[in-house]
């Protein structure tokens, strides 16, 4: 999944929010499973830390994510918050790829209302220039890196659906390659890729995985490829990067994290309080 910039919530009355205080950002990533993903979001907390963003990472994730990775999240300065898993319909739904699934999980951000804008980046994202100015684009747009489709094999999976009151919204606002090249990229379009102004690399293509890289999988072999993955490596096995400060996402911090959130209410009108799931 491309970078995505979502945008503030607005009230009732059609006007934006206004948290008390410093306004509320955050990078956002999503982690499932006890398989070795957790690699990539460390890898992507600590590109950002060396990119000097301003904002922390927030990571959502499935109640099988084991408190050891959720440890190892905290130590490195990610705020870990759990979420409940979303089923897809029961239906004929096809899938390009079997774990696609999973992806219905993510929609749960949208309940992170204590933010004012978040940037999604996938855990296998690395972020190599410093891209804060994604918060500062214009209020009511949902901004995103467009994807390539040119590969036949998506031709009998990618199906038109009914829009949904969102997608009727005229909000989606294409941003440049440079915030999210698809390494696929560098052989599908290479007149459309200049990796000296690229500032976020996604290690999507099958054997791109810098954690699970043999060089062995179609296109692996090539030189550009070989010098991404040991950037990425570069990041990860800096130790410079480690976070150094205290451990953040405990229930202490999502309290904090909750009072530009109440404040926003108040300021709304009226708020009736009532209890329900944490990732309702």
């Amino acid at each position: 999944m491309a970078p995505v910039t979502m945008m503030p919530r607005k009230t009732r009355s059609g006007g934006l929010a206004k948290a008390a205080g410093p306004t509320r950002r955050a990078f956002v990533t999503f982690l499932a499973g006890d398989g070795d993903y957790v690699k990539g979001v460390v890898g992507l907390v600590k590109g950002l830390r060396k990119v000097k963003s301003a904002y922390p990472l927030v990571v959502a994730v499935l109640p099988d994510v084991p408190e050891e990775h959720r440890r190892l999240l905290r130590s490195q300065g990610c705020i870990v918050r759990q979420i409940e898993p979303v089923y897809p319909p029961e239906n004929q739904t096809r899938f390009a790829m079997a774990y696609y699934v999973i992806n219905y999980s993510k929609l749960r951000i949208w309940n992170f209302v204590e933010f004012d804008k978040m940037v999604y980046l996938d855990a296998d994202i690395q972020v190599y220039d410093n891209m804060d100015e994604l918060f500062d684009l214009p209020d009511g747009g949902f901004y995103a890196v467009m994807d390539c489709f040119c590969e036949k094999t998506w031709s009998h999976t990618l199906q038109v659906t009914p829009p949904t009151p969102f997608a009727e919204q005229d909000i989606y606002k294409p941003i440049p390659l440079v915030y999210n090249l698809v390494l696929a990229m560098l052989w599908r379009h290479p007149e459309n890729v200049d990796l000296d102004k690229v500032k976020v690399v996604h290690y999507c293509a099958a054997g791109s995985k810098p954690w699970r890289y043999t060089g062995k999988e179609e296109n692996m072999e090539r030189e550009d490829i070989k010098m991404l993955v040991k950037k990425w490596w570069d990041v990860y096995n800096d130790e410079s990067l480690d976070y150094k400060g205290p451990v953040v996402g405990g229930d202490e911090d999502a309290e904090r994290l909750k009072q530009p959130l109440l404040a926003a209410l108040s300021e709304a009108g009226t708020v009736h309080f009532i209890t329900a799931p944490s990732a309702a």
